[in-house]
Order: structure tokens, then sequence, then C-alpha cells
């Protein structure tokens, strides 16, 4: 496979050398990531509706990925509506309708501003927004610096622990005016059992999820070097090495040579050799709506040996109002078993989600997944027969959500997964009903339920959700209790659990904010708290 880095280098060469009506929006931070739900905290909420769509920028892209339930004066809790992984300090993006000036009969008397609600963004535009440039390669430099602390007590020995979680994320946009920027995100943990393991392997504490620098020379051409995760590969992963792309009007050729993440603590492994080449194709129709289709080839290697080589399809359609879809495939080339190399051509893994709004105050979506194990002959290679046998995991989500009044909604979310070896599929579903800000108390109150069966348990959860502003804009709090009713499958036992959550968002200065929550959960014998406090700095 020497010559296909070969082949690829000069490619990326021939890349190299071919190259050479303003909505408002308002950045926001992920805080919280629950099963079910996303937190994301705001300067302010003002503009922001239940209902509304909540984004993330993949290279000037808007790409929706949360619709708001709740919210505060300064925190939006939402559920996701597409397979993009979210982590704690992710940067999402609330559009919000521009503020109207009206003027008097002479034309030169203006009268108060007035603010529209929230706008709710068409979905045939989720893949086209483009935040403007008020200024060619002006510099915008987006910071934050994080200190987590997680501290867990329970009666049972040994229960007590105390974990630390450090994280910076930075994002600087044509640093010094120039054609250069820089993205980062980086996290450190550890606890006080495990610093022996760090000293070893600084990797087993510090991971880095995103280090790259981008160089534009023109607007068409990019190049990155470092780890970054493509967006017109999304399911492919972190990339560590050189990826450039240039378009050609609607037509966009891409590739990357570099090597992959190591499989065992996400470190750097330049063992693991991988190359690809990719070509899209973007159209957009007479009102802006959007197609996107990416066709990738992609070689990864071990050692120099071929561990998996596969065809990676992706594409999103917008053309119809109101509908939108996305889907990946991966189609694998490459077969080694008992040392016996063959040719293939079988589909490992297929995601696909369609969204539609009917109204502006309905929708739904509905997704299917299919996934097979990934199998890298010669990482895996004691385990291939195994990983053969088994069957895909099937799976389908459906949801579909109403707002029939300002500040109120319903939603409901089931789910579908089942391998044939399975003894029952596992099914759940989950219903909610959220009031936000009701009037005469403030309160946004959000009352759920969650239903769940599979081979081995069956049960529900119960629970309600209350939260309010303090002091609007600087402190919020909020308190949660659920009630969790388990029934095993396979012996007579029961688990009751009673858990309360109480949280306080602190605004203490403009780029400073402080959080803490405890949780407390309660069994017949067996009690577990968990303190968490985090402070923040934006740059």
């Amino acid at each position: 496979m020497k010559y296909f880095a070969l082949i690829s280098m000069f490619f990326l060469s021939a890349l190299w050398l071919n190259g050479q009506t303003t909505k408002e929006t308002d950045n926001g931070r992920v805080s919280y990531i629950t099963s079910q739900n996303v937190y994301v905290r705001f300067n302010s909420t003002e503009g922001i509706e239940t209902g509304d769509t909540l984004f993330v920028k993949r290279d000037g892209k808007m790409v929706p990925v949360l619709q708001v339930k709740s919210m505060s004066s300064m925190s939006c809790v939402g559920t996701l509506l597409s397979n993009i992984e979210l982590k704690v300090d992710d940067v999402v993006v609330a559009r919000k309708a521009p503020k109207k000036v009206s003027r008097t009969e002479s034309g030169t008397k203006e009268k108060h501003l007035i603010t529209e609600p929230a706008l709710v963004v068409p979905l045939e535009t989720a893949d086209t927004m483009h935040v403007a440039e008020e200024k060619k390669n002006k510099q915008e430099i987006d910071g934050r610096l994080s200190v987590y602390s997680y501290s867990n007590f329970s009666n049972t020995s040994g229960g007590n622990s105390q974990r630390m979680r450090y994280t910076f994320s930075l994002r600087a946009d044509n640093i010094s005016d120039s054609k250069f920027s820089v993205e980062t995100y980086l996290s450190f943990v550890h606890s006080n059992t495990n610093w022996e393991e760090i000293k070893s392997n600084i990797f087993n504490g510090l991971k880095v999820y995103n280090l790259n620098l981008k160089y534009q020379p023109v607007e068409s051409l990019s190049i990155w070097l470092g780890r970054r995760i493509n967006p017109s590969l999304s399911s492919v992963g972190a990339i560590d090495g050189l990826q450039v792309e240039n378009n050609f009007g609607q037509i966009i050729l891409g590739g990357f040579v570099g090597s992959r993440p190591d499989y065992a603590d996400y470190s750097f492994n330049f063992d693991l050799f991988q190359g690809g080449l990719y070509l899209g194709h973007v159209y957009k129709n007479r009102k802006k709506r959007e197609m996107r289709s990416t066709l990738a080839f992609i070689d990864q290697e071990n050692n120099w040996n071929t561990d998996r080589r596969y065809i990676y399809l992706q594409h999103s359609n917008a053309l119809v109002k109101n509908l939108y879809f996305f889907g990946t495939a991966e189609l694998e080339l490459y077969q080694k078993v008992n040392d016996t190399v063959s040719s293939t051509f079988n589909l490992t893994n297929l995601y696909m989600m369609l969204r539609y709004r009917v109204l502006r105050q309905l929708s739904f979506s509905l997704s299917y997944s299919s996934r097979k194990n990934l199998i890298f002959y010669e990482s895996y290679k004691d385990f291939v027969e195994r990983l053969i046998d088994e069957d895909a995991l099937q799976g389908f989500r459906f949801q579909i959500t109403y707002r029939p009044v300002r500040n109120l909604s319903v939603g409901v979310k089931a789910g579908y997964r089942a391998r044939k070896q399975d003894p029952i599929p596992t099914k759940n579903i989950y219903a909610y009903l959220t009031y936000s800000r009701i009037p005469g108390i403030g309160i946004s109150a959000t009352l759920s339920a969650t239903f769940l069966e599979t081979s081995y348990l069956a049960g529900g959860i119960y629970s309600i959700n209350l939260s309010r502003d303090i002091v609007a804009g600087k402190l919020f709090a909020g308190a949660s209790y659920r009630y969790v009713d388990y029934r095993y499958t396979y012996y007579e036992a029961t688990l009751n659990q009673h858990v309360v959550d109480v949280n306080l968002n602190w605004r203490i200065i403009r780029h400073l904010s402080l959080s803490m929550a405890w949780e407390g959960l309660f069994q017949q014998t067996y009690t577990y708290q968990r303190l968490f406090v985090s402070l923040t700095a934006r740059l």
C-alpha cells in the first residue's frame, strides 16, 4: 500500500496546484449531557422559543442538531435531531430573527425596536446556512477553559471517589487577518486512583479530540494539518495528518493522508496509516435549497498491512420544502480470513434519517440504522471469525414534537433495536410535556415518562423537572425528581430508586461562570451521592 500513499500524495498536490439578508446568531456551549437531554448555556436565550432548532457549525455550514424543549434566561434543554455526537463545551448556534426598526410616515423618526419571535429555520436551508463575513479574512477568536470536579459518595465500602476534568477549546479564524486558522479541543481527566497509570502513559488522561491548522490560500481551496473530523466524511472519525479540499463549482474534490487515532487510548499512532480520496457534489435549486453527496474510497493499514478497505457514501437532501434527509453507508471491499485474502462487497453500516415539519408547531422524524461489527483484519485478527458470525444490529427511532401554543411543547420518542440472537428486541418509548415560563411564577416545568423493555429487564422512569431564573441573565436554579421502577426478567427481583437532582448556574461576570449540581440516589439499603462543580472562563 506504499503505492497508494504515493498516489494519494500526488492527488493532494494536484488539488493544491489547481486551487491557487444576514440573520442574527448567538453561540452557546454544551454544559451537561444526559441519556435523553442536552443542556446548552447561552449569554441570553432572548429570542429563542421551545420547538426551535439549534445548530452546530461544520466548516461554515449550519447543521441541525438539537430541538429546544425548555429554557431559562441563560440555558436551553434540547433533544438530539441527528446522529452527530456532542461533547461538553461544544459550540451550539441559535439563529434568531433580526430586530426590526419601523419609521413614522415622515420616514425620519424611529419607533422603538420590536423583537420578533425566535426564527425556526426551515429544514430546506439547514445545511446551507453560512455566517456572513463582515470582512474577508477578518480575525475571529473564541475559546473556553473549564475545570470540572466530580465527587462521588456512597455508604458502601470503596464507594467514595474524586475525579477532575480540565478542558480547553479554541477556534481562531484568520489569525491576524491572515489565511491561517487554528482549532483545538483538549481534555485531561484524572482521579484519585489512576495517577500512576497516567504517569506511565499521559494519554490515559489526555485526550486530543481536535487539533489542526488550516490554510486557505484562495476561497475554493482549504488545507488542514493535524487531527480533524471531516464533515464530508462524518462517520469516518478523526484523521491525523494532511487533508485537502478544493471546490470546482458544484464539484468537490478532496483527499487525506495520515493515520488514525490509537484504538486503545486515542493517542497518535503513526503505524495506523490511512488514506482516502473523495468526490462530492453540491446542488442548489432556485430557492437555495441544497443537496449534498459524497463518495469516498478509504484504505486503512496496520504496520503497512491492510486493516480495512471500504467505500463510504454520504448524502443530505433538503430540496423539498420542510423535508430533510441524511444518510450514510459503508461498503467493505476487503476480507482476510485464515490468511486468505479476498475481495468482497458487503454493506456493514447504514444510517438514514428523515425529518418533516408538517407545520411550524408540528414535526416528526424517523431514523433507521443497521450496523455490523467493523472488522480491522490486522488489529482484530484473533477475533475475526467470531466478529464475522455476529448478526447486524438493526434499530428504528421515531420522534414527533408538537407545540400547540406558545411555551407549551409535547413530544414522543420511540426506539426499537434487535439482533437475531437476542431473546426479545429492545424497545423503549419516551414522552414529555414542557411548559416554559409559567405565567405568574416564571417556572419552567417538564413531566416525562420512559418505558423500557429488554431481554433482561422491563420497567419505567418517571420524572418531573422544575427550573427558574433567580436573577435574570445571572443566576439560574433547577431541581428534578426521578423514580426508577425496573423488574428483572430472569429472576424474581426489582429495582426501585429515588433520584433527586438540584443544580445552580451562576454567571459571575461576562466571561466567567460557575455551575454546581448535586444528585442523590436512594435505594432501600444503598445511597449514592454525586457533587458536580465546574468553573468556565471564556477567552
